[in-house]
């Protein structure tokens, strides 16, 4: 088990806490790999019945980690290169498409932000719990760059308008207006786990095999997310060497607005 995620099992539930609170649990290659590995091995455990994702220090998870990659930023891709970027945001997409396929309930327990990829962990959930004070949101178009791999996990848990809005124009939403839109089922108060254990213990009551096959029905019946992990990749790793993205993150790094938002005029 990772340090950057604590799996805690108690009788058929097990918490998986993202933990990197100098980070606000940010997607490192480190935390997405280990997520992978927890939902692999999840997928096999016939005696797990709740999954709860959730992240430690007063955030769920503040999106991508650029790590080190960081040097990239802006930078185009030399003729013949082969892009590292590539393999890191597939990864990402991997881990969206394997929290969908867990066949026990997943319940994210949201306590301060969910942005972009941690957004997109919210989607995949089954159940999710926000406390009031928790901000999800989509920035990453406000920042130069595409929403590349929570696009369609956005676009099915929201529908096309909804997610239109959300990812098109960087939207964050507060508890109640997540609740209202559909992302989030339940808000509690952050320190309330009489609220938390009642969620539970209602979650409990469905028997771990019906809910399997209803999963699986569920997959089936409705359009299954397209994968677009290679094209997302591709999208994500043009952005980030992009001059919008360079832009972009650094006004934000700064604290001043991007220079698209000064006029309509092009940029570049």
């Amino acid at each position: 088990m990772s340090s950057t995620l604590l799996i805690e099992r108690q009788g058929a539930i097990e918490t998986w806490t993202m933990n990197d609170p100098a980070t606000r649990n940010a997607l490192s290659d480190a935390v997405v790999d280990a997520l992978l590995q927890a939902c692999a091995r999840a997928a096999q455990d016939a005696t797990l019945r709740i999954v709860v994702l959730t992240g430690a220090g007063g955030a769920f998870c503040a999106g991508g980690s650029l790590g080190g990659f960081a040097n990239l930023i802006g930078q185009p891709l030399q003729e013949g290169q082969s892009d590292p970027l590539l393999a890191m945001n597939k990864s990402f997409g991997d881990l969206l498409h394997a929290l969908c396929a867990l066949p026990q309930l997943l319940v994210c327990r949201v306590d301060g932000a969910a942005m972009g990829g941690g957004f997109g962990l919210v989607c995949c959930a089954d159940h999710v719990v926000a406390t009031a004070r928790s901000v999800l949101g989509t920035p990453e178009v406000t920042l130069g760059l595409p929403p590349a791999q929570i696009a369609p996990f956005v676009w099915q848990r929201l529908g096309e308008s909804a997610a239109r809005q959300c990812l098109l124009q960087g939207l964050s939403y507060n508890a109640t207006q997540a609740m209202q839109v559909g992302l989030v089922n339940e808000v509690i108060e952050h320190n309330s786990d009489a609220a938390w254990q009642v969620t539970l213990t209602r979650l409990l009551r469905a028997a771990p095999g019906a809910v399997a096959s209803t999963k699986q029905l569920l997959r089936n019946l409705r359009s299954p997310v397209p994968d677009l992990r290679d094209a997302a990749a591709q999208a994500f790793a043009q952005g980030l060497r992009s001059t919008e993205a360079a832009q972009g993150l650094t006004a934000f790094a700064r604290k001043q607005p991007a220079p698209w938002t000064l006029s309509g005029k092009d940029t570049a």
